[in-house]
């Protein structure tokens, strides 16, 4: 047992440089482009959830939060939000290359969050415009609000910050797969999960909606470990969307608005995910 915790804290301890390299660039790049991005998104008029999908691919912190808020003023469309939400990734790309994972796979996961995100809100916008919903102006609430996002902080105090936050997290997660092996057995618990067809989706979709890190951290590990396959996993993260529902939940006042949308961001990945298993 102790082997088995051990071993989770030298991997993680591994990981960290990577972490920190990778956030160091990611804060670098949403302190130069996050205005531009916002105000790109704002501008993209009914090709909003294919301009959403691309830059919510884009690891920017807080990007999910900031749609969120535009959504509640209505500046952006419901599509547009969606699309923001699916393509949305937290904290899977930083963990994919501290892992080395290889280019075509993470370019992979990302081109098929995006693709789903974007056809997702083209559709869903077709069917509110055929519905001709109105949607009122409200007024738009501070971007910078929320756990996950440092902005006015330095970019390597952030990157420091978010380094340790998700190294505590992996090595949690870590410890607790390593525990469940000791007892189990991986083999065991990977036949378990593919005796029960549409189970991982439907538990990682769900798990996808966590609304913190932790959601995409479970994801991604439990997928690195070969516990759940890659349309298990593409469908949970397209349901992870950081601290975004959080935000959505707090600045929109439409409640039951609210609950359709997580079900409708559930649904989404839940069948994605299922789909992508029997094809893949």
């Amino acid at each position: 047992m102790w082997e088995c915790i051990l071993e989770a804290l030298i991997d993680t301890v591994k990981l960290v440089p990577f972490l920190f390299v990778t956030y160091l660039a990611m804060e670098f790049l949403e302190h130069k482009a996050g205005e531009k991005t916002e105000e790109a998104v704002k501008k993209a008029g009914k090709f909003g959830p294919f301009f959403g999908g691309v830059l919510g691919i884009l690891p920017q912190c807080g990007f999910s939060t900031a749609a969120s808020n535009l959504y509640a003023s209505r500046v952006i469309t419901l599509g547009t939000l969606m699309a923001i939400y699916l393509s949305t990734s937290d904290e899977m790309l930083p963990i994919l290359i501290s892992e080395r994972a290889p280019l075509g796979k993470i370019l992979g996961i990302l081109l098929t969050k995006l693709v789903i995100g974007a056809l997702a809100g083209f559709v869903i916008d077709a069917v509110m415009h055929l519905c001709k919903k109105e949607e009122e102006r409200t007024h738009i609430h501070d971007i910078c609000e929320h756990e996950h996002c440092h902005c006015e902080e330095s970019i390597l105090k952030s990157s420091v910050v978010h380094t340790l936050q998700i190294a505590g997290f992996i090595l949690v997660i870590s410890i607790l797969l390593e525990v469940v092996f000791y007892f189990v057995g991986e083999e065991a618990l990977g036949h378990f999960v593919a005796s029960v067809p549409g189970l991982a989706p439907l538990f990682s979709a769900l798990v996808g909606l966590i609304p913190n890190c932790a959601g995409s951290v479970v994801i991604t590990q439990l997928y690195l470990q070969n516990v759940i396959g890659l349309g298990s996993a593409i469908g949970g993260l397209l349901t992870g969307t950081g601290v975004g529902l959080l935000v959505l939940f707090r600045v929109n006042h439409h409640r039951k608005e609210n609950f359709m949308i997580l079900g409708l961001l559930y649904g989404i990945g839940a069948v994605a995910g299922i789909v992508l298993e029997l094809l893949l």
